[in-house]
Order: structure tokens, then sequence, then C-alpha cells
């Protein structure tokens, strides 16, 4: 498939309550989330028609906003609409879904009170974040030079555009040494999430998974929580020392890009997609089809 860049497709972008040409949906270049980070997101998917967990998605868009200290000017109802408007002016009902406010370029300095807030929407076909043939295999990752800060120094519950940063630097230095992504430690050296998802291990068929005081509480990461315990899976929430990582079987990613996907390698430690790895994946695959 043929690269084709962002900025130079067809269809139409929602941008301050109006869709907007896709190659005119511009913001100037002193917008100030451009030069201090002032912007949160979201990532959604729509399956069959229907945006899974979308309220959810919206209120914690919201809830991003309020941590980066800014309000947006629509609601969380007005959001929803906003999306389901959008996948429909795109004619689409499969496709990936990426809400973005960010403050404006009326001010330029680290000060941002005189800064208007905008609201985006654009929705495009992705259907796998991996190579389905590399995902039932599992995919590799590499340890990260970066870590996840301390919540102390950060607001790392808001899903900012600026926490991203060291994500980018990881995911794009583990491309180029051939693995799909990689594992990120918190500030006190535990084992914390990849560049853009949660991470769960299995030991004698019960679930480990980090805490979240320093990552992203993933909707993906609490619909999967959810399932297994409904499934009498056990899941234990707790701080994972990277030396743990050869006590277990299996491991696998979850998020709205990735869904769930099995790991076979971190760094120097091996995996095998087991059957409770396969059998979640499954699972979401159905939930979110008839969701």
């Amino acid at each position: 498939m043929a690269f084709v860049p962002f900025d130079d497709r067809d269809g139409w972008i929602w941008m301050d309550g109006d869709f907007v040409p896709w190659r005119d949906a511009k913001t100037h270049v002193l917008t100030h989330a451009l030069h201090y980070g002032s912007s949160v997101f979201e990532g959604e998917r729509m399956y069959d028609g229907e945006i899974f967990k979308l309220t959810e998605h919206s209120e914690r868009l919201r809830r991003s906003a309020e941590l980066l200290d800014f309000e947006l000017p629509y609601s969380v109802a007005e959001i929803d609409a906003a999306c389901k408007a959008t996948c429909e002016r795109m004619g689409l009902r499969d496709c990936y879904v990426r809400p973005v406010a960010y403050r404006g370029p009326e001010q330029v300095s680290v000060s941002a009170g005189k800064t208007r807030v905008h609201v985006a929407i654009a929705v495009w076909d992705w259907p796998s974040y991996f190579d389905p043939e590399t995902k039932a295999k599992g995919i590799r990752l590499e340890w990260a030079k970066w870590r996840r800060p301390d919540p102390m120094t950060a607001p790392t519950a808001a899903k900012a555009a600026g926490l991203y940063m060291i994500c980018t630097l990881s995911k794009t230095a583990a491309e180029k040494r051939g693995f799909a992504d990689a594992m990120m430690l918190d500030w006190r050296g535990y084992v914390a999430e990849a560049t853009g998802a949660n991470v769960f291990f299995v030991k004698d068929d019960v679930i480990h998974t980090p805490p979240i005081d320093a990552i992203l509480d993933g909707i993906t990461r609490q619909t999967v929580i959810a399932m297994a315990e409904a499934k009498g899976i056990e899941v234990i929430v707790r701080d994972i020392r990277p030396e743990e990582l050869s006590d277990f079987s299996e491991c696998f990613l979850t998020g709205t890009a990735v869904e769930v996907t099995p790991v076979s390698e971190i760094g120097e430690y091996r995996f095998t997609p087991g059957s409770l790895t396969l059998d979640l994946m499954d699972s979401y695959s159905r939930l979110v089809r008839r969701a």
C-alpha cells in the first residue's frame, strides 16, 4: 500500500463545529500547542458503525484538558455527536477516530491565559496496528532508554501530547533496530508500559499488570481486566521488577490501536502466546464487534 501523507488526503475533518475539507484543516505555525505541548487527544475505533466506549473516551478528553488547565468548549455529548458525524461524513464504518484539543496561536509564551481552545476530529481507515502474521506470533520489544515520569513532575493521568515525546523517541529507536515497539520503565525502575499500550503478564493462569500511578489507565486496559475477571481469571495489579519477567510465560499489550496483541520478546526475556492471551484476544474482538 502506497504511503500517503496525512496532510494530502481526500475527505473532511471536523474543526470547531464545522466540517473543513481535509487539505484545508490547518492551524498557524505559532499555535501554542506546537511550541509548548498544550494539547490533549484520544484514540478511538469504530467497529461495524459503532465507536467502542465513545463516551468514556470523550470524558477522558475533558479530564485530560482539565489536568492541563484548560476547558473544552464542547460538552461530552457534543463531542460524542461530532465523532459520529465525522465517521458518517467520511462514509466509514470501521475506522480509527482521533479527537484532539489544543491551545491556539493568540499567545506564544509559557503563559497561555489568552489562548483560545480548539477541538478537531479526524477519522481514517486503519485496519490493524501490527501486521496480522507478526501479531499472531507475538511482537518483539526492546527496552526503552527513556522512563515514564514521576506523577509529581507531570500530569501522567492525562492523555497529553507532551507526554508522548519520549514515546516517539523510544518507538522510533526500536523500529530502527528491527523491533515493533519498546517497553518503558517508570521513574523508579519498575515495568510501566509500551510506548502507546498497557502491558500484562501471565504466570500460572494469573494475570499481573502494573498500577496506574505512572501510566495512562487505558480504556482497553480497563475493558480487558473486567473481561478477564468475568471469566474467573485473577488479575493482580502490582509493581513489577524487570527481572521478574523471566517468571512469566505469556505477555500481551492492550490499547485502542493495538487492541489485544501478544508479545514474544522484551529485551532478553521470551514469551509464548498461549491459550489465555489468545482467548482474551478473541473475546475482545467479539466484544467490540457487538458493542
